[in-house]
């Protein structure tokens, strides 16, 4: 596991394989960014800038140069990363120094020490250098052998100076506790369906909440059937492996809000009788990404003593084919007692919120957020990088969505149109489970406002197209699960501690 550290000294006199700077995109030339002063200098009489542009780079977003590192350097060599564009009057972007960082840590894979000179001088810029850096680094290695794939990255040491040192030191502890809980939601998704099941799962789930003090309850397939979750025993009942309801809370003396969030927890989906066509059953390990999410933001929220309190639902089940399994045409029995008709197995996601969300809001929250992989829908209407944001509260899904672009993850805003409601009523029951097949992800969001209890406000967060990246690599993001939505709840939480995010508690 790559680990982080701030040091004081200068640039030229730090012991290290690799020193990164950051260029931008000048009139001409690249031009240094600040925080790159000492190696600049260590050049002579050529100048750095000088030296890189020569050697054909323009400082773009995501272009790297590795160069000898100059004599006098307390490092190998000099690696040489694009910002893009020149810093504005604000300075760098957070998401420019997460991306420059992610570039550079992707390119030192193998290399046991290296220093980031980029421009981390405030609390906020660290938190972002430590953040790329951290998810930049990642790699999935649990089922390699020993010695293959891709060599991890040791240590990061981020450069600045006496002045600066706390509000730095405070910024990449922020961002080590966040980048570390991404990429534990990565591990999980990234986790193949034979090794995490809705059992193992929730003893992972378990294990960490004792390991950071939080209350986890788990209810397995018999106490599921007692208190009538029709939902999640419905999707589960084809599988070998049981279904289970994980509930994992963090409480802080001084909170004044509390949220809910219910992470849709398909282990793996094979559409169920309505079996995916061949090329799409391939990734379904990923369909508890959501899951994830919300399991990694409450312990990151935890792990940042957070003053708000979260409960974070967990609807964990197996979607498979066999002669148990639920069949187009059932209805099923739903917690909380309406009755749903199934036309498509392979809509499961919103039958086990929909459990989830009618438990959640019996605590009384202030607010609830669902997190799923819902529908390909989403992934056309939106592309690979956004997710969508559906909620009866104009103001309270514009908050998500605010939340979610101050971390660098893209959403959209997206309407519940009431005339596609109709597409979901059932001549046998109080509803379908699918309906209108154009704007499917919409009328999903519609299914689940159902479910969604009066006076509470609830956003539903569909992020089926960034939560599994199948291109290569780029800025921090690697191949494979991306954690997406981590972020975004956790700082939605802290919204909440900070009384920025007011729940309205009215609906309409």
């Amino acid at each position: 596991m790559t680990t982080l550290s701030v040091a004081i000294p200068t640039a030229a006199s730090l012991h290290v394989d690799c020193m990164v700077i950051g260029v931008a995109k000048g009139p001409g030339k690249p031009v240094l960014a600040p925080g790159t002063a000492a190696v600049g200098e260590a050049f002579g009489s050529t100048s750095a800038d000088e030296v890189i542009g020569l050697l054909g780079m323009s400082g773009a977003e995501g272009e790297t140069l590795k160069l000898p590192a100059p004599r006098g350097f307390m490092a190998d060599m000099v690696l040489v990363v694009g910002l893009g564009d020149a810093a504005g009057e604000d300075g760098y972007t957070s998401e420019a120094l997460r991306r420059v960082a992610g570039v550079a840590a992707r390119s030192l894979a193998g290399t046991e020490r290296a220093a980031l000179a980029l421009p981390a001088g405030t609390a906020e810029a660290a938190e972002a250098v430590a953040l790329g850096g951290l998810l930049g680094a990642y790699a999935f290695t649990a089922h390699r052998a020993p010695g293959t794939g891709r060599a991890p990255l040791g240590e990061l040491v981020i450069l600045t100076t006496e002045e600066a040192l706390a509000d730095v030191t405070a910024g990449v502890r922020r961002g080590t506790v966040i980048g570390q809980e991404v990429n534990r939601a990565r591990d999980l998704v990234n986790m193949p369906a034979n090794h995490l099941t809705p059992e193992t799962f929730a003893a992972t789930v378990q294990a960490v909440g004792e390991q950071y003090g939080l209350d986890v309850e788990v209810l397995d397939e018999k106490a599921l059937t007692e208190h009538s979750y029709g939902g999640i025993l419905g999707v589960g009942q084809g599988s070998v492996r049981p279904p289970r309801l994980v509930r994992i809370v963090h409480t802080h003396p001084e909170a004044r809000t509390t949220l809910a969030y219910v992470g849709k927890g398909i282990t793996y989906d094979s559409g169920g009788i309505s079996l995916k066509p061949v090329g799409f059953n391939e990734i379904m390990k990923r369909d508890m990404s959501g899951a994830a999410a919300v399991f990694a933001a409450v312990v990151g929220a935890s792990r940042l003593d957070l003053p708000v309190n979260i409960t974070g639902w967990l609807p964990l089940a197996e979607n498979m084919p066999s002669g148990s399994a639920m069949r187009p045409g059932d209805v099923l029995r739903m917690y909380g007692g309406k009755t749903v008709e199934v036309l498509n197995t392979d809509a499961e996601g919103r039958l086990v919120l929909a459990d989830a969300m009618v438990r959640a809001s019996e605590d009384g929250p202030d607010a609830i957020v669902d997190v799923a992989t819902l529908t390909a829908a989403m992934k056309m209407a939106l592309g690979h990088r956004m997710f969508g944001v559906m909620s009866d509260d104009d103001v309270f899904r514009d908050q998500v969505v605010a939340a979610a672009g101050r971390t660098g993850e893209p959403a959209w805003p997206m309407p519940l149109p009431a005339e596609l409601r109709e597409s979901l009523t059932s001549t046998v029951a109080d509803l379908a489970n699918t309906g209108e097949r154009m704007g499917g992800g919409l009328v999903a969001g519609l299914f689940l406002q159902e479910f969604a209890p009066d006076g509470i406000p609830w956003a539903h967060i569909d992020l089926a197209g960034p939560a599994f990246h199948e291109g290569a690599p780029h800025g921090y993001t690697p191949k494979g699960g991306t954690g997406a939505a981590v972020r975004t709840l956790v700082q939605l939480a802290e919204d909440a501690a900070s009384g920025t995010l007011k729940p309205s508690r009215t609906r309409g």
